[in-house]
C-alpha cells in the first residue's frame, strides 16, 4: 500500500512537470503529449526508480519527440543507456539533443569523450569546456571534470606546462582527486618525481590510498625495475592490507607474473588515466549510497578501459545493495578468474547473496565447498570462513576456524586480539562463560584500548553481579573512546544503576533511549530506572513501548509484563 501511494505521488509530480509548459497545445504537443507517450514514460521513470534498468529502457526508448521538450528526460535516456552499456546509442542520441544554450551535463561529456577517443581534441576540448559550467545537472563538480579533461588533452598535445595548468585550476576542495591525476600526469611524461607523487598521496593522513600503491609498484614494473618493485612489496605492501587488490598483486608479483599487474592500466595511455577518474567518482557515489549514479561513472570507466576487471567488485556490490541479486551474483563469479584472492572474496560474497536468494544451510553448504577448493588456507582463510559462521550463529563452527586462524597466525600480528575477541563472544553464546571470559581477557591484555571488548566483557560481569567496580572503571573508558555509542552509554547506565546511584543510571540511560529508540533492551533499562526514582507512570510507559517491539525477545517481554503487575522490588 505504501509503495502505491509513493507511486501515485509520483505520477502526479510528473504529471505537473510534463504540462507545465508555457507553450499553446498545438499538433506537434498533441502527439507529444498523447496518452502512449505519457505512459511510457511514466513507466519507464518509475521501472528506472526501482532498479529495473532494462524494463526502465524498454518503455523509455518508446517515447516520441520527447526529446525535443523536455531535459529531464534526456538526461534520465542518456544515463539508462550508459548503465546499460549502450554507448553508441547514448552518444548518438546525445548529439540529437545537443544545443549551445542547454548544458546537459551527461551529453557534453559523452560527446567529448567520443572525440577524445577519436583523437579530435579540438573538438574533445569544446565539450569539456562546458563541464565547467554549474548547471541543474552539474551542481557538485564545478570546475573539476572540464579541467581535469583538458588537462589530459594538452599532455596528449606535449603541452606539459598547460597540462599542470589545466589541473592546477582545478578547486582545492578537490585536493586529493588533484593528487590522484598529479601522480598519474607525472607518470605519462616519465617525470623522476613520479615515485614521489605516489608516496605523498598514499602516504596522505585521514585518507585510505592503499589502492594507489597498486599504480607505483604498476610504474616500476612498466621502467623493468623489478628490484624497486619488490622493495616496496617486502617492505609497504602487507599482505593483511583489507585492499584486494593489493594483496591481489602481491600473489602475482611473488609469482612472477608481471604482465597481470602492467596489463589492468597504462599511465602512458590517457583512456586508462580517466577511467580511473572515473572509477574514484563512482566509488564516492557508492560510499554515499547512490547506486545508480556510481554505476553510470563505473560504466563509463569500462567504456573506457574494459581491460581492469578488478574494478568489476564495485559493480557487483552496487548491484547486491540495489537488490539485483541475480546480476551481482554473475558478476561475482566473472571476477573468480583473476586470481586466487578475487575467487575467495567472490565466494564469500555470492554465500552472501545466497542468504537472501536460498536460506542459511545452501548459503553455508556452497562457501564451505568452496573452501575446500582452496589450494591452500592461511589464517585469513580460517578467520573469514568463521565470521561467516558467527554472523549466521553457527557458534560452534566458527569457533573451530578461529582456533584454527590462531594456530596459524603469528603472535604479533594486529589480527590475534581481534580473532580473541570474536571467539570470545562466540563462547559466550554457547553459555561457555570460562573460555569467553579468558579469550576477552586475553585480548584486551593484547590491545587494552578496544571500547567494544571492553563494553562487552565488563556487561557481562555486570549481568553476572561480579568484578562490579572493575567494571565500572572499563565502562567509563569504553565511553571515554566512544561518547556517543549506544550501547555503551547504555552498559555505563546499568552499571550505575546495579551501584544503585540511579539519577546517574537515569541520565545514562536516557541518553541511550535517544541514541537507539528502537532498542528493547535500552528501553527496558530505562524504565527500571525511572521506577527506582519513583516515576513510575513514565517506567510503565517505557515497558509497555518494549512490548510493542518486533524485535523484543518473548523473553524479555514476559520479564515486563511481572513488572508491570508487581513494579520492582527495592532490593535486586
Amino acid at each position: 500500500m505504501r509503495f502505491f501511494i509513493k507511486t501515485k505521488y509520483l505520477i502526479f509530480i510528473l504529471l505537473i512537470f510534463l504540462f507545465s509548459s508555457k507553450e499553446v497545445f498545438a499538433k506537434e504537443d498533441k502527439i507529444l503529449y498523447s496518452k502512449q507517450n505519457i505512459s511510457n514514460y511514466l513507466s519507464g521513470i518509475v521501472l528506472l526508480s526501482q532498479n529495473k534498468i532494462e524494463d526502465s529502457f524498454k518503455y523509455l526508448d518508446k517515447v516520441n519527440l520527447l526529446e525535443d521538450k523536455h531535459d529531464t528526460f534526456n538526461v534520465q535516456y542518456i544515463r539508462t543507456l550508459v548503465l546499460l552499456g549502450k554507448f553508441n546509442k547514448a552518444i548518438d542520441f546525445s548529439k540529437s539533443v545537443w544545443k549551445k544554450e542547454n548544458f546537459y551535463f551527461e551529453a557534453d561529456l559523452l560527446i567529448g569523450l567520443d572525440y577524445f577517443i577519436k583523437e579530435d581534441y579540438v573538438s574533445a576540448e569544446k565539450y569539456f569546456s562546458r563541464l565547467n559550467k554549474i548547471s541543474k545537472y552539474n551542481l557538485i563538480f564545478d570546475d573539476f571534470f572540464g579541467n581535469i579533461l583538458i588537462s589530459w588533452i594538452k599532455a596528449i598535445e606535449g603541452n606539459k606546462n598547460d597540462s599542470f595548468e589545466f589541473l592546477d585550476a582545478v578547486p582545492e576542495h578537490f585536493d586529493n582527486l588533484k593528487l590522484i591525476q598529479e601522480s598519474f600526469l607525472q607518470c605519462y611524461f616519465d617525470s623522476d618525481k613520479t615515485p614521489d607523487a605516489f608516496e605523498k598521496l598514499i602516504d596522505r593522513n585521514g585518507s585510505n590510498f592503499s589502492r594507489y600503491d597498486f599504480f607505483l609498484l604498476n610504474y616500476y614494473l612498466s621502467k623493468k625495475k623489478i628490484e624497486v618493485g619488490k622493495k616496496l612489496i617486502n617492505e609497504k605492501i602487507k599482505f593483511d592490507d583489507p585492499n584486494i587488490l593489493i594483496k591481489q598483486s602481491k600473489i602475482f608479483f611473488n609469482n612472477k607474473k608481471y604482465k597481470k599487474i602492467t596489463n589492468y592500466f597504462n599511465c602512458k595511455d590517457p583512456k586508462d588515466v580517466i577511467a580511473e577518474i572515473f572509477y574514484v567518482i563512482s566509488n564516492l557515489y557508492s560510499s554515499e549510497k547512490l547506486y545508480k549514479l556510481s554505476n553510470f561513472y563505473l560504466n563509463l570507466s569500462f567504456f573506457l578501459n574494459d581491460k581492469f576487471s578488478p574494478n568489476k567488485k564495485l559493480l557487483a556490490e552496487n548491484l547486491f545493495f540495489q537488490k539485483r541479486y541475480n546480476e551481482s551474483k554473475k558478476i561475482y563469479n566473472s571476477i573468480k578468474s583473476i586470481g586466487s584472492i578475487y575467487s575467495w572474496y567472490a565466494s564469500k560474497s555470492i554465500a552472501s547473496v545466497s542468504l537472501i536468494t536460498h536460506d542459511k544451510e545452501y548459503s553455508v553448504s556452497k562457501l564451505k565447498k568452496e573452501f575446500g577448493k582452496l589450494q591452500s588456507h592461511n589464517f585469513e582463510h580460517y578467520y573469514e570462513l568463521a565470521n561467516f559462521y558467527k554472523d549466521n550463529e553457527l557458534f560452534e563452527d566458527a569457533i573451530k576456524y578461529y582456533s584454527l586462524a590462531l594456530k596459524n597466525i603469528e603472535q604479533s600480528h594486529y589480527l590475534v586480539s581481534k580473532i580473541l575477541d570474536r571467539r570470545g563472544t562466540s563462547f559466550e553464546r554457547l553459555g561457555k562463560w570460562t573460555q569467553a571470559e579468558k579469550d576477552l581477557k586475553e585480548s584486551l591484555k593484547i590491545s587494552p584500548d578496544q571500547p567494544y571488548v571492553l563494553n562487552y566483557l565488563a556487561y557481562s560481569w555486570i549481568e553476572k553481579r561480579i568484578n562490579i567496580d572493575e567494571s565500572f572503571t572499563m565502562l567509563n573508558k569504553a565511553v571515554s573512546l566512544k561518547q556517543n555509542d549506544p550501547y555503551i552509554t547504555d552498559s555505563l547506565g546499568w552499571a550505575y544503576f546495579i551501584k544503585g546511584n540511579y539519577i546517574n543510571a537515569e541520565k545514562f540511560l536516557q541518553r541511550a533511549v535517544k541514541l537507539l529508540p528502537l532498542d528493547p533492551i535500552v528501553n527496558d533499562h530505562y524504565g527500571d530506572a525511572l521506577w527506582m526514582l519513583n516515576r513510575k507512570i513514565q517506567a510503565r510507559y517505557f515497558w509497555n513501548y518494549v512490548l510493542t517491539l518486533d524485535n523484543a525477545e518473548q523473553k524479555l517481554k514476559d520479564v515486563i509484563t511481572k513488572k508491570l503487575i508487581f513494579g520492582i522490588p527495592k532490593k535486586l
